[in-house]
């Protein structure tokens, strides 16, 4: 590990306990600064509606640290829109947000179009589908942007342990197995990698494909957003660029527990993750920007091909909608 990241880790790697509550609210009284917590939802009826209300109680109505609460549904077929409302927060449909631009399949697009529906000087992303949450991923990771002018982008680091179904359900005495640490398989057998080999400024993130992190609105502007898996990686290699690695840092949190994807979504993951870092390293051709699969059908191994993201929405300070209502 370089220099430069060990010393990193020392100066730049907090827990949520460093920065209590009372603290961030003198900070957020004397500079002003705003927040705005979105969560992109897609079928997530199952979790949504705890993690806002989690939200909306203790950092909303206990103490004011969250200034705007605003779920984007990218589409869901289930009750996640109606879940989410009642829950409190402020529901808005992926394809109402800038319709000029047809929506594209992707959370990176649902991101992107979140800086238009919401007003916060730091904006803070969350995952919809996570379980046993805790008000510790929201305020861990606002916290130092309201307390340190100079830092840009914060990440949650968390310990990710792999939950599977096991046995037969319950008429079979099944339940859920869980494995410590087994948690973020692509991580590590992509992104980890790529970052050490390509970004090595980067290694000392623990979770760096992590869907919880605060932005500065201000840097997220001017930020690129790849609309599918890898728009984690991206921003966070497009961020190191412009601002540098003082300006990123991580909280510890604790544990995340979530909706685990099977090998074949997490392939399509993985191609897209790895399709990003390649962009940023050329920019060049992509000559066939699809992945093959296979699944065991009637007549044996049956492929499966889907397409690679390839497509990426520009810097939101570009798009003219935002401009205006900025001005405004």
């Amino acid at each position: 590990m370089l220099e430069e990241v060990e010393r990193w880790l020392t100066s730049r790697s907090w827990s949520v306990d460093d920065r209590p509550l009372d603290r961030l609210m003198v900070a957020k009284a004397t500079r002003g600064t705003t927040v705005s917590v979105v969560l992109p939802a897609l079928d997530e009826q199952e979790t949504v509606g705890e993690i806002v209300s989690v939200i909306r109680r203790e950092l909303m109505t206990k103490v004011p640290l969250v200034d705007e609460l605003v779920v984007v549904d990218s589409g869901s077929t289930d009750r996640t829109s109606e879940v989410a409302g009642l829950a409190g927060a402020r529901v808005v449909h992926r394809d109402a947000i800038l319709p000029r631009l047809p929506a594209l399949r992707g959370k990176g697009d649902v991101l992107w179009r979140s800086l238009l529906v919401t007003t916060g000087d730091v904006v803070c992303f969350v995952d919809a589908d996570l379980r046993e949450f805790s008000a510790d991923f929201v305020s861990g990771i606002v916290g130092p942007l309201m307390t340190d002018p100079d830092l840009q982008f914060v990440k949650a680091m968390y310990d990710r342990p792999l939950r599977a179904r096991t046995g037969g359900g319950a008429g079979a005495g099944g339940g859920d197995g869980v494995t410590a640490g087994q948690g973020g398989r692509v991580t590590e057998l992509v992104a980890r990698p790529l970052l050490n080999l390509h970004w090595p400024l980067l290694a000392g993130f623990v979770q760096p494909l992590g869907g919880e992190y605060a932005v500065r609105r201000s840097l997220l502007e001017r930020l690129p957003f790849p609309v599918g898996y890898g728009v984690e990686l991206g921003l966070l290699v497009d961020a190191l660029r412009l601002v540098g690695l003082d300006a990123l840092a991580q909280v510890d949190v604790g544990v995340r527990l979530h909706r685990h994807q099977d090998d074949r979504a997490l392939g399509r993951m993985a191609a897209a993750i790895y399709r990003t870092a390649q962009s940023r390293l050329s920019r060049a051709h992509l000559v066939r920007p699809v992945l093959t699969q296979f699944e065991r059908g009637e007549q044996g191994f049956e492929p499966r091909t889907h397409a690679v993201d390839t497509e990426e929405r520009p810097p939101m300070r570009e798009i003219a909608e935002y401009l205006s209502r900025r001005a405004a």
